[in-house]
């Protein structure tokens, strides 16, 4: 009986050491787990449970400051340090780690120790990720990546011995400002590191005017006319304007030559017709300014000058009107009509010139920028109800009126010169000009135009002039070529 206590005893003892030693070795075990993070916490969305803290601030650090991030310009390929791109968690670190470790240290270590043995976890909560963002890194390396990659766009070129040109090509920018927030963004996570950098597309800008001047003065040499010829374009939605002189492959130093105007001149009395009727005009005067216009008829702008503006001295009037307006170099000096007397004779500053003279009729003159100019006087006044057609003649001229002098030359449909060279279907309101002189030839020619194009409206107006003789179909081929080319200037190429 005492044998069987003696065993139970050292069973009991046995029982009691091995406990204790488990119970060291669960402590042991413990200390060794209680000095990691516990199970399950993530610090800046990376798990660190039973991680020390020098190898959690390597995961970390591995995750947000080793790992490249992947940039994408079109299909190139650009991979840099966060670090260069002003992103820096390392300055944080201690502050996440500090975080966490505060966590551990909410439990007591025999209540944490209870836990263990009993496999309870305690509820923790992920620390947040924080970090500092230099932005002004962040935008000067993407602006070095973008001198390195952006492609400006190229305008359109002159294709030699045609009136069209070359495609202009698109570029691309990057918009470094769009950029920088997608940046963050991939920087803040460590598994989505790769952006796409956005751009912003650039369509082709429009072909200069210096090349279009150079295409326009080869299209007059091509032609081999030798003769003057004297241009005027403007820009009705920017004003910008080309204007020059050429004649025998040399560009003059100076434009404005005085130009026999001929039937041109019917234009500026048509303006000093509507000046004087009441809207909405009676019905033989608009009669007579339609014929007058799109039948260039001479007799019939004798008669609507006669009634409209003044029996006796019309076109002294007309000259005054223009001359009110800013255009110095045009004048009318007598009716149409065989036998009419010259009322006035006129100087100008076009026709004194002493270093060129094309002959100008004494009766009627104008250069192209005058003609241009009250084109586009004109126009202003149709679309805008403005310009200095309005202003010259408040309450004198409308809006409705200059619609209609518009309407009167868009019905001028004669399908040569200007309007040769523009599509089929282009609204040209224009009025030409050319007459068979003493000599029984043309040695001027002139087209005055406002033409609307899907892109752009402009004011063309083209004279030339040969001493020996304008030969009429070569010189429609090129005033054609010429208005085409700057169609296409205008509408296929660029913005």
């Amino acid at each position: 009986m005492r044998q069987n206590i003696s065993i139970l005893r050292w069973v009991a003892l046995l029982f009691t050491f091995a406990a204790i030693i488990l119970t060291i070795y669960q402590l042991v075990t413990y200390s060794r787990v209680r000095s990691n993070y516990p199970d399950g916490l993530t610090i800046a969305g990376i798990p660190v449970g039973n991680l020390n803290k020098e190898n959690a601030a390597k995961r970390i650090l591995n995750a947000y400051s080793y790992t490249l991030v992947e940039l994408h310009y079109g299909t190139a390929v650009i991979q840099v340090r966060p670090n260069q791109l002003g992103f820096d968690v390392e300055a944080e670190l201690e502050t996440m780690l500090a975080a966490a470790e505060s966590q551990r240290k909410d439990q007591s270590f025999w209540a944490g120790f209870w836990d263990y043995l009993w496999n309870r976890s305690q509820p923790v909560s992920p620390v947040p990720l924080t970090y500092k963002m230099d932005e002004t890194r962040a935008k000067n390396y993407l602006q070095e990546i973008a001198l390195r990659y952006d492609q400006p766009p190229s305008a359109p070129q002159p294709i030699p011995g045609t009136s069209n040109f070359s495609p202009g090509q698109p570029g691309s920018t990057l918009d470094v400002n769009a950029a920088v927030p997608l940046l963050l963004e991939a920087m803040r996570s460590p598994t989505q590191r790769v952006v796409e950098l956005p751009l912003k597309g650039s369509t082709p800008p429009r072909a200069s005017y210096q090349n279009l001047k150079i295409m326009l003065q080869q299209i007059i040499d091509v032609s081999d006319f030798k003769g003057i010829v004297e241009l005027y374009l403007e820009d009705l939605s920017t004003y910008q304007v080309l204007h020059f002189t050429y004649q025998a492959g040399q560009e003059a130093p100076k434009p404005d030559i005085a130009f026999s105007s001929w039937s041109t001149i019917k234009i500026p009395v048509m303006v000093s017709a509507f000046r004087r009727m009441d809207e909405p005009g009676d019905e033989e005067k608009l009669r007579l300014m339609g014929l007058m216009i799109d039948r260039s008829d001479n007799d019939s702008t004798d008669k609507l000058a006669q009634l409209a503006i003044d029996k006796n001295l019309a076109p002294i009037w007309v000259t005054e009107d223009m001359q009110y307006l800013g255009l110095v170099n045009t004048f009318w000096a007598g009716y149409f009509y065989p036998g009419a007397p010259l009322l006035q004779r006129y100087e100008t500053p076009a026709n004194t010139r002493t270093d060129v003279n094309t002959g100008p009729d004494i009766y009627d003159q104008t250069t192209v920028s005058d003609m241009g100019m009250l084109m586009e006087d004109i126009y202003q006044c149709a679309e805008y109800g403005g310009g200095s057609l309005v202003a010259a003649y408040p309450g004198e001229i409308t809006q409705n009126e200059c619609k209609q002098m518009v309407s009167f030359l868009l019905e001028n449909k004669i399908a040569v010169l200007i309007q040769a060279g523009v599509p089929a279907g282009t609204r040209v309101a224009h009025k030409h000009g050319w007459a068979n002189e003493t000599d029984g030839v043309i040695h001027t020619m002139g087209d005055v135009s406002i033409v609307y194009t899907p892109k752009a409206d402009y004011v063309l107006t083209i004279f030339v002039h040969d001493p020996v003789q304008v030969l009429y179909d070569p010189v429609n081929l090129m005033i054609a070529q010429l208005s085409g080319a700057i169609y296409n200037f205008y509408n296929s190429t660029g913005q």
